[in-house]
């Protein structure tokens, strides 16, 4: 794995005062498609394929321009949440009890006609490698959850046919809902890509494979010119909006790079990052908001 090291300043955009230099892992040019198997993959079949280069960039503390984020600019925004789950590792409780206060998050936060919440994923490295209670690592490479082709697709898994077909006609947009489990986050946080900075030349869509379907997901090149930014020690009550694909092409965010990373200012006895994402997909009507603010 190379390595470089990439220290540009950010001309012309909000700067945030404090930060870290760390390393994000980008996927290396190719001509064959790369492939990410969802679960372990027959033997001798390599659960990713492609190669990534280790890259060391500024990510800027995005506390200091929260003020200035939005859903619809840089692609994520920090909003102030309080829940009731008391064990978020409880599948049966996450459904009945977050999947709701997530919907009434998402509507207010967005002023979306529909929320449809269709998955969730719990991160703790301890119990992931132990296999216990559905969790799973960080994920460690530059990426998109979804790309142009799977982001209609989610819609037409998640809806009858018919209110597919139709919802398809307006905007809808899909937005992972990241929290922290415990707080503060010490170790492993999240960089978020500031989607003004991605070229179109940076996407690279990947497979993903799971047992029975395959969908699609963007990697990406390396850029120079991408504005990285962080929130340190996140909190149990702040969540992290990331918008992962928007359907309306008219300027505003639709894809948001993001990535987990170590950080080079954590305790060495800093406990692994515990944390939850919700993914769900959010409909408009004719009229939708601009979610900019400012």
């Amino acid at each position: 794995m190379g390595t470089s090291s990439e220290t540009s300043e950010f001309a012309g955009q909000p700067q945030a005062g404090t930060g870290v230099e760390a390393i994000l892992n980008y996927i290396a040019p190719s001509d064959e498609k790369p492939v990410y198997y969802a679960y372990e993959p027959p033997p001798g079949t390599p659960r990713t394929t492609g190669k990534f280069f280790a890259h060391v960039v500024p990510i800027r503390n995005a506390r200091e321009i929260d003020g200035d984020l939005s859903l619809d600019r840089q692609g994520f925004q920090l909003v102030r949440h309080q829940t009731s789950v008391v064990d978020f590792y409880d599948q049966d409780e996450v459904r009945r009890v977050y999947y709701p206060e997530v919907e009434s998050l998402l509507k207010a936060a967005t002023g979306a006609e529909k929320v449809v919440i269709f998955d969730h994923q719990v991160r703790n490295i301890e119990l992931a490698q132990r296999g216990e209670k559905n969790a799973r690592e960080y994920g460690k490479a530059v990426h998109n959850d979804y790309t142009a082709k799977s982001g209609p697709r989610r819609v037409r898994d998640h809806l009858p046919p018919q209110e597919a077909a139709e919802r398809l006609q307006h905007r809808f947009a899909e937005i992972n809902v990241w929290r922290p489990i415990r707080g503060p986050i010490q170790s492993t946080p999240l960089a978020l890509c500031d989607a003004r900075s991605i070229e179109p030349k940076d996407f690279v869509p990947s497979d993903l494979i799971y047992r029975d379907k395959v969908g699609e997901t963007y990697r990406f090149l390396h850029n120079p010119g991408h504005r990285w930014f962080y929130f340190p020690r996140l909190q149990k009550n702040e969540v992290i909006l990331l918008k992962c694909y928007d359907s309306k092409e008219d300027g505003r965010a639709r894809f948001t790079a993001h990535s987990a990373f170590e950080d080079p200012t954590s305790p060495p006895d800093a406990a692994p990052r515990e944390s939850i994402e919700v993914r769900a997909l959010l409909f408009w009507r004719a009229e939708e908001p601009d979610l900019s603010r400012g």
